[in-house]
């Protein structure tokens, strides 16, 4: 007789992302779970004990799907790429992989995220992409506040455009919604000052 596999939270994780990816968060319920694992379903009830604590680890480890490897590629760039890097990367996780965006940036819920991040503050007290406002206010002699404002439309400009294409089912090809992200930021990033020159690299293909 074969010796059993033991199912482990990472498995469970990893399976659900996959259905997650697949179908959208609907997909995801103990059963369709057990079954893609071929086991019953309690290895995954007692491992997480309800979909509401599946959900808020599923959170955390579809993010860190999505941008998990953010930080490595902005490191060691000038300020100004590193910032469009992050964005066309937040493009990139929408139109590839658009059930795990919508569930990560759109449908989160106060069981996914809600209170536990942003508490009794409003998402628009908090600094949009502080590392990108950082490297900024660090590379430029501009006001700390005209940067951060400057960052925080570019990302809202850029949220409602990965939006805008998952619901779109990507009829905009990513070029260009890369292409568009870019001619607004420099537009953006000029108005406060910033002296972007057109040719710092950029690639808006793959």
């Amino acid at each position: 007789m074969g010796r059993k596999t033991k199912i482990t939270r990472e498995m469970i994780l990893q399976t659900a992302y996959e259905l997650l990816d697949e179908s959208g968060i609907g997909a995801v319920a103990i059963k369709s779970i057990a079954s893609r694992l071929g086991c019953s379903t309690q290895p995954v009830s007692w491992q997480f004990g309800s979909m509401t604590e599946l959900k808020k680890e599923l959170f955390e480890y579809a993010a860190m799907r999505l941008y998990g490897s953010l930080e490595d590629e902005m490191k060691g760039k000038e300020a100004i790429e590193a910032f469009f890097i992050s964005g066309k990367h937040y493009l990139k996780g929408a139109c590839d992989h658009p059930h795990v965006f919508r569930f990560v940036n759109v449908d989160d819920t106060e069981e996914t995220i809600g209170e536990r991040v942003f508490g009794e503050k409003s998402i628009f007290d908090l600094q949009f992409d502080e590392e990108a406002y950082n490297m900024l206010t660090a590379q430029y002699d501009i006001s700390a506040e005209a940067i951060g404002n400057a960052v925080r439309d570019i990302v809202i400009y850029t949220h409602g455009l990965a939006v805008m294409m998952i619901f779109d089912s990507h009829r905009l090809p990513k070029e260009a919604a890369y292409r568009m992200m870019y001619d607004v930021g420099l537009m953006m990033l000029r108005n406060i000052g910033i002296d972007v020159k057109t040719d710092i690299p950029f690639r808006t293909d793959e």
